[in-house]
């Protein structure tokens, strides 16, 4: 029984991700709607992203150096740091926290309609309560996730760098100069394609888990914390496949 109901639960996932695909490619289009709630995306979750990213940048800066002191190889660090946040570090972490800020958010404002009927409402009045709500949301994380990532990265370089140079004394002109010896530009466009992905995900579960909240206010708790823990484990699950397709045959 679990299984299939897990299954089942999954099928009508699925044919909500498909009403919402086929709202979001076709007019009327809620453009403001979806600007706004990408700015308050961004502008809630820019702090927190540069809050982890820098400072992981530092410790990694600062465990690789111990590491390439010991063999001489000091110069492979900063081709390290670029290519680790690039390719693993902002894309997954500004995710977890978009997820975490934002996707919460989101599950929490719909939940809190469905509990006040709005939602119901909105499809007496015959309009499409998806086109109005949903689509615009699934469309501010997966266009926020993209700028936020890029900040990330910037984050973890700074992080990187004065970590390296400015408390252990590196060479600022080589960090900067190395940054980009083993850098390729599939690290680049592989972060945002990443970054797209998880975008897409948190706004799919997110508004999914509101717009079937059930259950009063208790019930809008127990949407947000399933929005949060289900977007971050897939979003770690799917980063795997997602580096093995993008970087399992990449070669310096």
């Amino acid at each position: 029984m679990f299984v299939s109901d897990r299954l089942a639960a999954l099928g009508t996932f699925g044919l909500y991700a498909a009403r919402v695909g086929s709202r979001a490619v076709t007019p009327p289009w809620e453009i403001s709607e979806a600007a706004r709630h990408t700015w308050f995306l961004v502008q809630r979750s820019a702090l927190p992203v540069l809050a982890t990213t820098t400072p992981l940048g530092m410790v990694m800066a600062l465990q690789g150096l111990l590491i390439f002191s010991m063999f001489e190889a000091e110069q492979f660090l900063p081709p390290l740091i670029s290519v680790a946040t690039f390719r693993e570090l902002s894309p997954v972490l500004a995710s977890v926290l978009v997820a975490a800020q934002g996707g919460s958010g989101f599950a929490a404002e719909l939940g809190a309609m469905r509990i006040r009927e709005e939602l119901d409402a909105t499809e007496v009045m015959a309009i499409d309560p998806i086109r109005l709500h949903v689509v615009p949301r699934c469309l501010a994380v997966l266009l926020a996730c993209p700028l936020l990532n890029l900040l990330g990265s910037i984050g973890g370089l700074v992080g990187g760098f004065l970590s390296a140079v400015v408390l252990n004394g590196q060479s600022g002109v080589q960090y900067w100069a190395e940054l980009w010896s083993m850098t390729h530009p599939i690290d680049l466009v592989g972060g945002q394609i990443k970054a797209v992905t998880f975008g897409l995900i948190i706004g799919l579960v997110a508004t999914w888990e509101g717009f079937h909240a059930t259950g009063g206010a208790p019930g809008v708790g127990r949407a947000v914390n399933r929005t949060v823990v289900t977007s971050a484990t897939a979003i770690i699950v799917v980063n795997y496949f997602l580096t093995t397709a993008l970087f399992g045959q990449v070669t310096p």
